[in-house]
């Protein structure tokens, strides 16, 4: 008889925590097919997923301290600098040091960088849509809602 620690007729109670049914894993398992599908739609591009967050920021904001990408994205420094380095080999990014205060380096979209602005934003509304597709405007909204909730209940 195998031994098990774990009395079998509690596990309905705990079945909205257990894995495959939890919310953390569901979220994990969308966020995984969503990047290996966006990561596929980039792949022509050279780009990765991280690349595309970083020029979102730099689309909304050119020339940013690289410290201000990190905190809109929450990346720790060494992690972003080595995209930021991809990037700027790329041709998508240059870097300058801030004139006012030379420990900042502030980062520069490109023309090469600026181009992909018209590119991949109808990429991702395409993953989007599909990622969406069946579920109401309405339903859409409240979800990007309660997402945000969560996440600021972390924060």
């Amino acid at each position: 008889m195998p031994f098990s620690s774990v009395n079998r007729s509690h596990l309905a109670e705990w079945e909205e925590v257990l894995a495959p049914q939890s919310l953390g894993y569901r979220i994990k398992l969308l966020s995984m097919l969503l990047s290996r599908t966006f990561q596929e739609r980039l792949e022509p591009y050279g780009l990765t997923p991280f690349h595309w967050v970083v020029l979102c920021c730099l689309w909304q904001e050119d020339g940013l301290a690289t410290s201000s990408i990190g905190e809109r994205l929450q990346q720790v420094g060494g992690t972003l600098t080595g995209v930021l380095d991809r990037m700027e080999e790329r041709g998508l990014v240059r870097r300058e040091r801030d004139s006012r205060d030379r420990r900042i380096w502030r980062i520069w979209l490109t023309q090469a960088g600026k181009e992909l602005e018209e590119v991949l934003p109808p990429i991702a509304r395409e993953i989007r849509e599909q990622a969406m597709a069946g579920i109401p405007e309405a339903e859409r909204e409240l979800l990007s809602r309660l997402i945000d909730q969560a996440i600021a209940n972390f924060s």
